[in-house]
């Protein structure tokens, strides 16, 4: 850790929103200088960013919230990956430094038509801005086009050692495109090709269908009370 002082709060319990019937607590940061080295060494500690803010989860009575992360230069493809690939080569993408109005639009288009029933929803310009964009690291844009039709973002933190994988939508139309596994596939490149070590795909929950797709990333690391290790290894943590 560098030699900035950090301090650390803890939120009062709230409702799970990945385990129904869960209460779930935030370790915060309370930091005025963040900046992108910091966090990328937070990051390797198990901590995430929403907005400006860090956080990381400490539960009780839970354990099921594991931090995941993919070695990129040791990460093999999948057959079914290769035929994600293959079935959308004719897209193509690029990176861009700032969101636009067109971002906001598809974003809101993505959350309405597959999370009306999650905490995202209603969709607002300012919640859009408020999870996504950041003061202190300003995150970096990856688009996915059919043609000249923007039909997914890919948000990411491009830091030293690595990326972060913020939040990734899609065009609802392209659903069976499976562009979700597409820009993580894109962004495993997209580092490999920066030369980074790692992209990090935030927590895996076993026990959320919505969030237990991140395995399919192999060879891929768990942060685990010894550090992180071979995620293949590790059994999976439960409540």
């Amino acid at each position: 850790m560098n030699s900035k002082s950090i301090s650390v709060g803890i939120s009062k319990p709230f409702d799970c929103s990945y385990i129904v019937g869960n209460q779930e607590q935030l370790l915060v940061i309370q930091e005025d200088q963040l900046d992108g080295q910091l966090f990328e060494q937070l990051l390797a500690m198990g901590f995430r960013r929403n907005g400006n803010a860090i956080y990381k989860p400490r539960c009780p009575q839970c354990q099921a919230c594991q931090s995941i992360r993919v070695p990129v230069h040791s990460f093999k493809l999948s057959k079914r990956q290769k035929r994600t690939l293959r079935n959308n080569q004719l897209l193509h993408w690029k990176v861009v430094t700032k969101t636009t109005l067109e971002h906001y639009a598809l974003y809101a288009r993505y959350i309405n038509a597959r999370h009306h029933d999650g905490p995202m929803y209603p969709p607002s310009q300012s919640q859009f801005e408020d999870f996504l964009l950041c003061d202190w690291l300003p995150p970096t844009f990856i688009e996915l086009y059919d043609a000249d039709k923007l039909i997914g973002v890919a948000v990411t933190d491009n830091l030293t050692h690595s990326l972060s994988a913020i939040y990734s939508y899609f065009d609802p139309e392209y659903e069976k495109n499976s562009l979700g596994s597409l820009m993580i596939l894109i962004q495993c490149q997209l580092a490999k090709s920066l030369g980074k070590h790692f992209v990090y795909l935030g927590y895996q929950i076993d026990e959320n269908r919505k969030m237990s797709y991140k395995r399919q990333y192999r060879p891929y690391q768990i942060l685990t009370p010894n550090g992180w290790q071979n995620g293949e290894l590790v059994n999976p943590l439960s409540c």
